[in-house]
């Protein structure tokens, strides 16, 4: 199996669940508004996905303190919630890029999120991120963002980089398809973004093709009789 890695842009579970039933899903990603939308107290939101996940899925949280203290302090937390694949997010502010190299010190995974450039993307995979959330579309709104993550894409195999691209904030599949062909490792996908993904209408007017043929022949929904 190759080592893409599809994970889904929710906190909600039956989204999550869906996801997880039809396709091959790695994890799930959150950030503060994610969190939000659920209604649930953060704290119960959390403890839904970790109950949730089996242990090899990743779960990435995004920390809420802005202060280099505070962010450590969260992350620490963060990454407490599992034995493993449990990921702090952390924004490429300056205090957060400070707060990703004393993580990689402690030996604490990281996700840098809130990129907005492949090259502020690069430099915190330098300060020792394992995953890079470029935000695709926003990207777009300040030029060719997918272009940009492209160029990221190549920067980090040009220099061996350790840090995975983990590709966020999608509108499109059109925008997904583009950074799949490129050799994005890993996307971040909204639950409907996922779904239209396999979701073509076609598809389904084919099987009903081939379901009203076989009734129409033998009387019966099945293959068996």
């Amino acid at each position: 199996m190759d080592d893409f890695e599809l994970i889904i842009d929710t906190a909600d579970l039956d989204s999550i669940r869906l996801c997880d039933e039809v396709l091959d899903v790695q994890g799930v990603t959150t950030n503060p508004t994610i969190i939000t939308r659920t209604g649930k107290p953060a704290e119960q939101a959390i403890a839904d996905l970790v109950a949730y996940l089996r242990p090899d899925q990743k779960l990435f949280v995004q920390v809420v303190a802005t202060d280099f203290d505070g962010i450590m302090s969260e992350a620490r937390h963060i990454a407490s919630l599992r034995p493993e694949n449990t990921y702090p997010k952390i924004p490429v502010t300056h205090a957060g890029l400070r707060a990703i190299k004393q993580c990689c010190a402690e030996g604490i995974p990281t996700l840098a999120t809130a990129i907005y450039s492949s090259d502020a993307a690069f430099m915190a995979a330098h300060n020792g991120a394992d995953y890079l959330a470029t935000y695709v579309n926003r990207m777009c709104n300040y030029g060719d963002g997918v272009q940009d993550v492209i160029d990221l894409i190549d920067m980090l195999a040009a220099q061996h980089s350790t840090s995975k691209l983990l590709a966020a904030s999608f509108k499109s599949v059109d925008q997904a398809h583009k950074l799949i062909r490129a050799g994005a490792q890993a996307l971040t996908l909204p639950p409907d973004v996922a779904l239209a993904m396999v979701g073509h209408p076609g598809t389904q007017v084919a099987v009903d093709e081939f379901s009203a043929n076989w009734k129409k022949a033998y009387g019966r929904d099945t293959l068996l009789a």
